[in-house]
């Protein structure tokens, strides 16, 4: 099969594309055929050697996979050969999704949405596990509560929108003005222009001074410091940003905040719970840019340098076909 090898640590220029084995499958895994996966942030931080010390090299990374059933092990009965599919890989486990074919551990893996295509559904698997974990899981944000949502129109925040949405929050977003339409139509019932208005402030306004019940923080720096700023008392902080520095969180102390910080974990659960809000019509893909697998060092660098692109959502990867669709300058 062909796939996408991370040769060394590096620039985009680290790919190289080469034939490899296919895996053999155990009693309880399966062997996919990838339609399309999707980039990441932690794919980047991977591969410029954030995490060396888990990527033994050569090695083939990424963390989405839709795709089709070709093989069965001997104790798999929860599918079967044909089904669609899509699922994260282990992280940090083995073998990504980088690749024609994958092989998986049964418990990964959740039925495809009936009403997505692969390009779609790959671009929702990590991102989707993520927010569950980050908004039910820890923060357990609950019908009438109000969140403020970093980040509103990129891959993990335009998710986010919609998921707060369909739990019944209300959903305040930074966003730069440009992309304030496109957050609105997500469902976040407030915006704000993070490069001219101090979001602290705007914050206290929309909510008369009362403050927010949740933060979700997919940006770190300020937007980690400075978020107890806006919380209501006992409100809590969920961050999936890396921490490269100790950080000053004086303010959540008067506050009694709660801080989580998720590195999600995969099941099948997380999956399923997705799958029932997108064959509801409550959460939808967004995807701003698709290359094919051939091309990933260019998906790489269009999603590491977003903020020269008109990108809103995911970069998705046509693993099966040749499918360019690139987002403009900004």
């Amino acid at each position: 099969m062909k796939a996408v090898v991370l040769a060394r640590f590096g620039g985009a220029d680290a790919f190289e594309l080469r034939a490899v084995p296919v895996p053999n499958v155990q009693p309880r895994q399966v062997r996919v055929r990838v339609h399309a996966t999707a980039v990441n942030p932690l794919d980047f931080q991977i591969r410029r050697g954030d995490y060396a010390d888990y990527v033994p090299l050569p090695a083939i990374i990424g963390h989405d996979i839709s795709g089709v059933i070709e093989e069965v092990g001997s104790h798999v009965t929860e599918f079967r050969v044909g089904d669609e599919v899509y699922y994260t890989p282990q992280i940090f486990g083995g073998a990504g999704s980088y690749a024609e074919q994958h092989v998986a551990d049964v418990d990964l893996v959740g039925r495809k949405p009936e009403n997505l295509s692969h390009l779609e559904a790959a671009s929702l698997t990590l991102v989707g596990g993520t927010v569950w974990e980050a908004l039910v899981t820890r923060a357990q944000l609950t019908v009438g509560e109000t969140i403020l949502i970093h980040g509103g129109a990129g891959g993990v925040g335009s998710i986010a929108i919609q998921i707060a949405k369909a739990m019944g929050a209300r959903v305040i977003t930074t966003a730069k003005a440009a992309d304030h339409d496109i957050v609105r139509s997500l469902g976040a019932d407030a915006t704000i222009d993070f490069t001219t208005i101090d979001y602290v402030d705007a914050v206290s306004e929309m909510t008369r001074g009362q403050g927010v019940d949740v933060v979700f923080d997919t940006i770190g720096g300020d937007a980690l410091t400075r978020s107890p700023l806006t919380l209501a008392d006992s409100g809590r902080v969920v961050s999936i940003v890396d921490i490269a520095q100790p950080q000053n969180l004086i303010e959540a102390w008067g506050k009694n905040a709660a801080y989580h910080f998720v590195f999600t974990r995969q099941n099948r659960g997380k999956l399923d719970a997705l799958t029932n809000l997108i064959e509801r019509g409550l959460v939808k893909p967004v995807i701003g840019a698709t290359l094919p697998l051939a091309r990933m060092g260019e998906a790489h660098e269009l999603l590491e340098n977003r903020r020269s692109y008109t990108l809103h959502g995911k970069v998705a990867i046509d693993v099966a076909g040749d499918t360019v669709a690139l987002p403009a300058r900004a």
